[in-house]
């Protein structure tokens, strides 16, 4: 009868205890996942080459991170890839940044949209930070601004600015107002 009891009383017990456990490491993946997100954005942002006509995005997925993006310069695809490999918990590291065809009018386009955007009275405080929020992507004449601005005023006026450069085939807006 007493084995019985204890018996009982050990189910008992590890029935409490294992969803305890399972909530847990559940609790514990989530932890590790806003740990690997912080990480990825950190080492991207490093990056040397890095620069206001390069848009990197990512995704993770458990332990998987999803590089996406455009960027100028090549040698920063294989940066950025080579960065996240390297951190702590990441197993797999999946490169789908595309690098922009190389242009001299392409590359002209970036400098006047620059000047004409961050030249701008009510944006050029932007150009201040350490990474300007504005992201000037351009490819074939046709251009993407990407990015997080304080209002939907200075969405708009980045939006009138790029579409002023002469030589701009098109303009898609896809700035973030913050909240």
């Amino acid at each position: 009868m007493r084995r019985t009891a204890i018996l009982g009383l050990i189910l008992l017990g590890a029935s409490i205890i294992a969803p305890g456990m399972a909530w847990s490491k559940q609790k514990t993946i989530v932890e590790e996942s806003s740990y690997l997100v912080r990480e990825v954005r950190h080492e991207l942002r490093m990056l040397p080459y890095l620069t206001v006509f390069d848009n990197l995005k990512f995704k993770v997925d458990g332990y998987n991170v999803e590089l996406d993006g455009e960027v100028v310069n090549p040698v920063l695809k294989s940066d950025a890839e080579r960065v996240v490999k390297r951190i702590e918990g990441v197993e797999n590291v999946t490169n789908n940044i595309r690098v922009l065809p190389l242009s001299p009018s392409d590359e002209s386009l970036r400098r006047a949209l620059f000047r004409a955007i961050y030249g701008e009275a009510s944006l050029n405080r932007y150009a201040l930070q350490a990474i300007p929020p504005i992201h000037i992507i351009v490819e074939n004449g046709h251009v993407t601004l990407v990015g997080v601005v304080a209002n939907e005023a200075d969405k708009n006026i980045a939006n009138i600015r790029a579409n002023s450069v002469p030589g701009v085939f098109s303009v898609n807006n896809d700035l973030v107002v913050e909240k």
